[in-house]
C-alpha cells in the first residue's frame, strides 16, 4: 500500500507544516474511519490526502464536542467551534492556520474548490450537538443531518469528480452522507445515549410504543424490547431507501471515483444488514463488518479502479 508521502507527492502537496498536516488528517481518518478509510485506498493516489483532510477535520470538530476537555459545557464547546470557524476563514482567505487540521482542511478546500457555507453548515450542526438532546421527527432530524452528513457528500464531491454536471450529482452525495449516518445512529445509540443524546426521531419510537425512557432501559438492562426492534426495524427501511436514492449518483461520478464510493456504501450497507441480521440487537454489541469481507469487498473494487485509471484519459 502506498505510504503518506507518495500520497502526498502524487497530490502535489509541498511544505513540511502542510504535509504534516494532512499526514495527521490521514491518521485520524485511518484510526476512526475503518470502512472509509478502507474504501478511500481504492481512490488514486492524488485524491486521497483531500478526503483525508475532509474526514479528519469533520472527526477533529466531533471530538471537540464529545470528547471530555474544555467543551465540557454547551459555552465552552460554543467557544471552540466558535475559534475553529474563525481559524478556518482566515485560512481560506490566505492567513496562516493556527491548527494543522485547519491547515489541512483550508488547503483542500481552496485546491478543490469547495464551496465555503458548507463547511460553516457542518460546524452549525455541531453546535446542535451541544444543545439539542433529541429530534421530534424526521424532518427535524434531516435538519440536524444535513450539516453532519449531507454537507460531507457535498464536500467530497468536487474532489472525487463527476460525469456530469456536479448539480446533477449532488442531491445523490447528500443522500448517501445522510444514509451512512442514519446507520451510524442505529448503531451507536447507545453510546449516545450515554452522552444524552437520541438521534431517532421521536414519533417514529412513539408509532410503536417506545421512548426516550424504554430505550434508557434497554441500555442499562440489554433487553430486546419488542417495541423498540419495530420501531429499528421502521428506521431501517427508512436508512435502505435513502441508500437507494443515493445509489444512482455512483454511476455520474468520475469512472477512477466510482469503486470507491461504491465499496463505502456496500460496506456502510453492510453494517445495516448485520444490525438486521442481529434483530436490532444494538444494546450487546457494536456491529461492524468483519475483516475478511471489508478486504473481500475492497480487493475487486481495487481492481475496478486501476481499469479505470488505465482507461481514464
Amino acid at each position: 500500500m502506498m505510504g503518506t508521502d507518495a500520497e502526498l507527492d502524487a497530490a502535489g502537496i509541498g511544505g513540511a507544516p502542510l504535509r504534516a498536516a494532512y499526514a495527521h488528517c490521514r491518521e485520524l481518518h485511518a484510526r476512526h474511519g475503518r470502512s472509509y478509510y478502507l474504501a478511500t485506498r481504492v481512490l488514486p493516489p492524488a485524491r486521497r490526502p483531500a478526503i483525508h483532510a475532509l474526514y479528519g477535520f469533520a472527526r477533529w470538530v466531533d471530538d471537540i464536542v464529545d470528547a471530555p476537555g474544555p467543551a465540557d459545557t454547551p459555552a465552552g464547546g460554543r467557544r471552540l467551534i466558535d475559534a475553529v470557524e474563525a481559524d478556518l476563514a482566515a485560512a481560506l482567505a490566505g492567513a496562516p492556520a493556527e491548527r494543522p487540521v485547519v491547515r489541512a482542511v483550508a488547503d483542500c478546500a481552496l485546491r478543490y474548490d469547495i464551496d465555503p457555507p458548507l463547511f460553516s453548515a457542518f460546524l452549525a450542526s455541531m453546535r446542535m450537538d451541544l444543545d439539542v438532546a433529541g429530534y421530534a421527527d424526521y424532518a427535524a432530524l434531516r435538519g440536524y443531518m444535513y450539516g453532519s452528513a449531507a454537507v460531507i457528500g457535498l464536500q467530497v464531491l468536487p474532489v472525487l469528480g463527476t460525469s456530469v454536471p456536479r448539480a446533477e450529482a449532488a442531491p445523490h452525495a447528500a443522500a448517501l452522507g445522510e444514509a451512512f449516518q442514519l446507520t451510524n445512529f442505529l448503531r451507536d445509540v447507545a453510546e449516545d445515549l450515554d452522552r444524552g443524546r437520541v438521534y431517532l426521531p421521536a414519533d417514529v419510537l412513539a408509532a410503536h410504543g417506545a421512548d426516550r425512557g424504554l430505550l434508557a432501559h434497554c441500555r442499562r438492562t440489554g433487553d430486546q424490547d419488542p417495541r423498540v426492534r419495530a420501531a429499528f426495524a421502521e428506521l431501517a427501511r427508512i436508512n435502505r431507501d435513502v441508500y437507494r436514492r443515493a445509489e444512482p449518483g455512483i454511476a455520474m461520478l468520475h469512472p477512477v471515483s466510482r469503486p470507491c464510493v461504491a465499496t463505502a456504501l456496500r460496506l456502510y450497507r453492510g453494517i445495516l444488514d448485520r444490525i438486521e441480521a442481529a434483530d436490532y440487537d444494538v444494546w450487546t454489541r457494536r456491529h461492524s463488518v468483519p475483516r475478511a469481507r471489508r478486504a473481500g469487498m475492497a480487493l475487486p473494487a481495487l481492481g475496478r479502479a486501476l481499469t479505470a485509471r488505465l482507461l481514464s484519459p
